[in-house]
């Protein structure tokens, strides 16, 4: 038996042990970057996503980050719901692996394949709900701070020297992700003198708050011109909610591919400030600026990208493409409990 089947074994003993799942099938789904996900069927027809974690994780954040969606689907936020363990835990370990079980979106997409038409508003006023919503976290409520905590120029100049550094001590093959990253890394820091011209115009300060933490294309759902879910929040932190908006309505695959973006965003922005007034105007108008200060960031590598626009594997009938050259997938007969490994 090859590890990966040994890992659907695994997970197929933990869901009847700790969770009262009867799987009928566990099939593996794309890989993250710590992660492997699975999506299973239950004997009473239901589908769940099942995320892995290696054993020797640090689980609490992953709680915390789980919490922080559960928070935002009392706020009326299209989140997946939270399967919790029968002993109430939010994550069940056996086998040297611990799992985290959430609900399948039924016919979604992924927003890899940009914005257009009513999605832009869609998704405006759904980010303008959440921030509403996630600025009554525990953590804390909005507060202003200097412009520079936000985009800080100089400070992500040494970070992608540092990085062109490593690349320089061992350079990457010609192709592949590594030799992405280079070209990407050298991009960026060229466009770093365009970019200081354009943060030097924002407000001096910005709002700062509880966000959902990775609102990139891969984690926001679509279906139809409405948005079916927000997905893998990260543990709470405080970022700029302008920012956050502009990180996905910015996307540049959705601005090369739309030549009236300024005014689909301009849709964006008045939705987001209908659902969530207490945002100031001006930081609002700064949003392609506070997203222009993406150009200097650095974000670490994720394996198991999908293509853009694709199905994505929490979503119902599509079978999830396999990670790693891995496709076998665990079917137990229908009404068997099974046991764990």
């Amino acid at each position: 038996m090859s590890s990966a089947e040994s890992d659907v074994m695994v997970v197929a003993g933990i869901l009847p042990l700790f969770y009262g799942i009867i799987p009928t099938a566990v099939d593996e789904g794309p890989a993250e970057t710590v992660t492997r996900n699975y999506v299973t069927r239950d004997s009473d027809g239901g589908r769940w996503f099942v995320k892995a974690h290696p054993a020797g994780t640090g689980l609490d954040a992953e709680r915390q980050a789980l919490e922080l969606g559960r928070l935002a689907r009392l706020g009326r936020i299209p989140v997946p719901v939270v399967r919790q363990a029968l002993d109430g835990d939010l994550i069940a370990a056996a086998g040297g692996m611990a799992v985290t079980v959430t609900g399948s979106v039924e016919n979604a997409e992924t927003a890899e394949g940009g914005l257009s038409g009513a999605r832009w508003a869609a998704v405006g006023e759904t980010v303008g709900r959440l921030h509403r919503t996630l600025a009554r976290h525990p953590s804390g409520p909005p507060r202003r701070v200097p412009a520079r905590e936000v985009c800080d120029v100089q400070r992500d100049r040494q970070r992608l020297e540092r990085l062109l550094a490593r690349f320089a001590k061992k350079p990457p093959h010609v192709s592949g992700f590594p030799a992405w990253a280079q070209g990407t890394a050298a991009r960026r820091l060229d466009a770093l003198p365009a970019v200081a011209a354009m943060v030097k115009e924002l407000p001096t300060s910005l709002t700062v708050q509880t966000v959902h933490g990775d609102l990139a294309s891969p984690n926001l759902l679509l279906r139809g011109q409405r948005v079916a879910a927000l997905i893998d929040f990260r543990p709470p932190g405080h970022r700029s909610p302008a920012w956050e908006l502009g990180r996905i309505a910015l996307d540049p695959r959705t601005v090369l591919a739309e030549p009236d973006w300024p005014t689909s965003l301009a849709d964006a922005i008045a939705a987001y400030r209908t659902a969530n007034p207490a945002l100031p105007a001006d930081e609002l108008l700064a949003v392609p600026r506070i997203a222009a200060g993406l150009a200097c960031s650095v974000h670490p590598p994720v394996r198991g990208r999908r293509r853009p626009g694709r199905t994505h594997p929490r979503t119902r009938g599509v079978r999830p493409r396999p990670a790693c050259g891995h496709g076998r997938a665990v079917r137990a007969p229908a009404g068997s409990r099974g046991g764990a490994p």
